[in-house]
């Protein structure tokens, strides 16, 4: 059956801010789903209130409403477009269900005569009432945890009686394990039931047995109305049962799962999401299996939606799950659609991977002081990375090389652990850093077996580990002089890092790079084709590896590399990486912009990045798309093999800007603002000359390397005094200190944290407000896209501060010069692209706090404000164009305010105060008519909340 031809109009609820369990990858299916719908000629509404993203662009969309998710916003829109046919809610995580049903229960969708699509409300209620589940899991034969719903206290006592320790407490209808918990003695139950039903929405609880050490699985299916069913793909936790599977390490394919089993899995998947209800769609599946011989399994949830694991899978397997899931709701069948990846063969088929992927999430504990940092049932993880490779072990050592946290793979950095109780602690209570503790856990000796019984991480794993353990230590017997061939090329195999090994014989990143080459030792590219290479993929989307070379019978030795240089001109963006506090969605907005306008230049379009929840990693936004580390080693070599004319490091964040440092000294093109004025920026010495130079002022300041040179420079200041370390994004280690024991003690802290870093003193300005400006300019002509004033006093993170746009109160005097210096410095720094300024005023008097040449936070904001496509503008000047030749057209009327979103409910006991260190996940747009908006009224009465000190 082709498309239903009624449907001409449909909208589509997005999932709001990011907070901590909802993040970019409903972003990223929302974005597909648009394209699907738009490729069918059907008109497309959406609502949805966060600004950073690349679903809410005007391009997205026929018509976006940036507004906050409520009924009483779906009822406005839809009196405004009475020919909306359909609302498809599986696209925005838990937040367009939850808004979905109360619609539904409030008539709305029947006064308006709107069709729910891709799911049906007893699908949703019967997945998310826990007890309802479990009554139709029985009725279908599928095992389940023995468990009882609760909706008091005392009925939660009677259940802990019968069922005895420990238990599971999970609230209905939340998102990201809010409100769940372990039990391990009776006297935690009391608060944790409490927590558990204050959460639901409903206040509802499922208290049920712990399966504590059991495996965890995920299937993802999608199904027509034809009831034709395909897993997309199957996932197998790393950890075992007890940690939340956004906060667990996750391999595809499943690793150790006898076929029987996964069999036996995917006919109970199957039988599941037929019964749940009558719809076509998407659907995860999560299963627990005894880790004996038996393999009994039990069905833990389905997701009647696309998720987190979905975003994943279509990464992983280059199947795009939620563009078919929406050809799937208006009514396409499986085998009337074609492989997004082959073009040739049909989307009613399962993918083959002939590779390894592995995510590890990303935490960020160190902006939650006070946090309990054991993982656990409430996820807690802020984004993700993946690592594709030709094994576990390659793929688990990329992926360990994307998270940004200064190491280079699994251990040989000289970063281990070595103290046995902290190991044996760290592997007890699983916490961020475990993937690490493992190999750290078999350096020093502990057996295998102890490992498995504390962590029961299936032994394959382990094994896997220990192999690579062994290899480091053969290797460490070399050094480079006598390092063999076969050794090297094996721990390049292995996803080794030529740091790492360098490491391990004692020598220089460099020399372990030189030494490969005389080997001939390359890495080559791969496609990821959903089919094993078995039909001819249309899409360029790569992953790196080593191969051994193969010999032909005439003497010709080569190694087979699947991605093919053209000879048309090229540019390389750099993503952002994994998402986190102070670096997210935003960045991946201005690098899909960046791509598309580098694209209507002319150029070959290059995408590096290893985050799979976003879209500047779907397989059809760059012409080529290397889902790699945004690591040096691999960076460099993919340059290598491209030969781009440069690579665009201003719109991937922090993360792309601390590269162009090696780019520089390797002699590659930065294409915008150059090195030398990116690093001027961030040096704060000279970058208070140039300004002195311009006659602009700052907070008097000076910088210390040691706590004696801090305390030295405090009588000259002044307390308040604001540290901060230098290169670091999202305020990070910034703190406002009043006393000398307050800054020896923050200053002793940080150099243990960053070591050798710079650290600036500025004397705070109390009181004074702050504003910030975002312009384009191409070192001849400064055009200012937007100035914000935020209503949290100066000393609360730009990134945390409600702020609006335009300013509200500054006043003439204040607003020209604020323009002056914007104009002064975008020129002084010779910036070739977006910069970012942030000021402080007071008595009238704009100082300048920082300068970034780079695209910043608040620029997709400005963008949907005003309803212009800055990055694009940007982008091109980067590329050659001048700022005059774009006609600026800024359309608001009255105020947008940015407002951040936070996601303390995660973390109890945290220090909740704001300060100078961002602690916001996500943020949400609010467009107002004038000042006397209540809204407003509300956040400035509130502008006079504490700092921390």
């Amino acid at each position: 059956m082709p498309k239903n031809n009624q449907i001409k109009s449909v909208l589509i609820i997005g999932s709001g801010p990011i907070v901590i369990g909802q993040a970019c990858e409903f972003d990223y299916s929302g974005a597909q789903s648009l394209k699907s719908l738009n490729e069918e000629g059907i008109e497309t509404v959406l609502i949805n209130s966060n600004p950073a993203t690349i679903m809410t662009d005007p391009s997205m969309a026929d018509h976006v409403y940036l507004k906050p998710l409520t009924t009483k916003s779906i009822v406005e829109i839809l009196k405004n477009h009475p020919n909306i046919d359909a609302v498809l809610p599986t696209m925005g995580g838990q937040t367009a269900l939850n808004l979905c049903i109360e619609a539904d229960e409030k008539g709305i969708w029947k006064d308006f005569g709107v069709k729910l699509i891709g799911v049906d409300i007893d699908a949703i209620n019967i997945t998310e009432d826990r007890e309802k589940f479990k009554q139709l899991m029985g009725k279908i034969g599928i095992p389940v945890a023995p468990a009882k719903t609760v909706t008091s206290y005392l009925q939660g006592k009677e259940v802990a009686q019968e069922f005895g320790f420990p238990l599971v407490i999970r609230a209905s209808f939340t998102l990201g394990g809010s409100g769940a918990a372990f039990v391990h003695k009776a006297e935690d139950f009391d608060e944790l039931l409490t927590r558990g039903l204050e959460a639901s929405p409903i206040h509802e609880v499922l208290i049920d047995k712990a399966l504590l050490g059991w495996k965890e699985y995920e299937l993802e299916l999608l199904r027509d109305k034809n009831d034709n069913v395909v897993i997309i793909c199957s996932i197998e936790n790393m950890d075992p049962m007890g940690i939340h599977t956004g906060d667990s390490i996750t391999v595809a394919p499943a690793m150790t799962l006898s076929d029987t089993t996964y069999q036996k899995m995917r006919d109970m998947a199957i039988k599941m999401m037929r019964n749940i209800g009558d719809f076509a769609g998407g659907c995860n599946v999560q299963f627990a299996v005894s880790p004996d011989e038996n393999e009994d399994i039990i069905a833990i949830e389905i997701n009647p939606r696309v998720s987190r694991s979905s975003a994943l899978a279509s990464k992983a397997t280059g199947y795009p799950i939620a563009k078919i899931a929406t050809k799937l709701a208006i009514g396409y069948h499986l085998d009337e659609l074609e492989n997004q990846i082959t073009k040739s063969t049909s989307a009613l088929f399962e993918p083959t991977l002939d590779y390894v992927i592995v995510k590890i999430p990303r935490w960020n504990f160190d902006k939650f002081e006070g946090s309990d940092r054991t993982l656990g049932l409430q996820m807690k993880s802020v984004g993700e990375v993946m690592g594709i490779g030709r094994s576990f072990q390659e793929a688990l050592h990329k992926a360990t090389q994307s998270l940004e946290i200064k190491r280079n793979g699994l251990g040989a950095d000289g970063k281990s652990y070595t103290n046995y109780e902290q190991i044996i602690d760290k592997l007890t209570h699983a916490s961020w850093d475990r993937v690490f503790v493992i190999y750290d856990a078999i350096k020093i000796g502990i057996p295998l077996s102890r490992i498995h019984e504390i962590t029961r991480i299936d032994m394959w794993f382990l094994k896997q580990y220990e192999e690579l353990y062994a290899l480091d230590v053969e290797i460490s017997k070399y050094n480079i002089d006598n390092l063999p061939k076969d050794l090297l090329l094996e721990a390049k195999q292995k996803g080794f890092a030529d740091r790492q090994i360098a490491h391990m014989v004692g020598c220089l990143e460099s020399q372990i790079y030189k030494k490969r080459n005389e080997f001939n030792i390359n890495r080559i590219f791969k496609l990821v084709d959903t089919c094993a290479a078995e039909f001819k993929a249309q899409t360029p989307y790569y992953y790196s590896t080593f191969e051994a070379e193969i010999e032909t019978p005439d003497g010709k030795r080569y190694v087979s590399n699947e991605s093919v240089v053209t000879d048309k001109k090229k540019v390389v963006v750099l993503g952002s990486g994994p998402n986190r506090i102070g670096q997210g969605i935003e960045f991946d907005y201005s690098c899909v912009h960046g791509v598309l306008a580098a694209s209507e230049c002319g150029y070959e379009t290059i995408m590096i990045n290893c985050n799979p929840e976003t879209v500047s990693t779907d397989f059809d936004v760059a012409d080529k798309l290397y889902f790699e580390p945004v690591f040096w080693e691999h960076i460099y070599d993919i340059i290598r093999h491209e030969k781009p004319e440069g690579v665009i490091v201003q719109l991937g964040g922090q993360t792309a800007l601390k590269l162009a440092e090696k780019l520089e000294r390797y002699g590659i093109k930065i294409i915008g603002t150059d090195f030398k004025a990116l690093d001027l920026a961030e040096d704060r010495g000279s970058f208070s000359k140039l300004l002195e130079a311009n006659n602009i002022p700052f907070p008097e300041f000076g910088v210390a390397e040691t706590a004696e040179e801090a305390l030295a420079l405090a009588d000259e200041l002044d307390f308040p005094i604001l540290v901060r370390p230098s290169y670091v994004l999202g305020g990070q280690g910034m703190k406002i200190v009043i006393n000398k024991d307050e800054l020896e003690a923050h200053v002793v802290d940080l150099l243990r944290k960053i070591p050798n870093n710079k650290l600036l003193l500025d004397h705070y300005l109390d009181g004074a407000i702050e504003a910030e400006a975002d312009a384009i300019c191409d070192g001849e002509n400064v055009y200012i896209i937007g100035i914000m004033e935020h209503i949290e006093p100066c000393g609360i993170h730009s990134g945390d501060s409600n702020a609006l746009l335009p300013p509200f109160n500054l006043g003439d005097l204040v607003m020209q010069q604020i323009k002056d210096h914007t104009h002064k410095i975008a020129l002084a720094l010779n910036t070739v692209g977006l910069i970012n300024i942030q000021f402080a005023i007071k008595d009238d008097k704009v100082y300048i706090i920082e300068a970034n040449p780079r695209a910043s936070r608040t620029v997709p904001f400005i963008a949907k404000a005003y309803g212009e496509p800055y990055v694009n503008y940007a982008t091109k000047v980067m590329l050659g164009a001048k700022v005059t030749d774009f006609k600026f057209n800024p359309q608001l009327k009255g105020y947008a305010i940015k407002q951040p979103v936070f996601s303390f409910d995660k973390f109890h006991k945290v220090n909740k105060q704001l300060g100078p260190e961002m602690k916001s996940t996500g943020e949400s747009i609010l467009f107002i008519d004038s000042l006397k908006d209540d809204a407003f009224y509300d956040l400035y009465s509130r502008r006079k909340m504490y700092l921390s000190k």
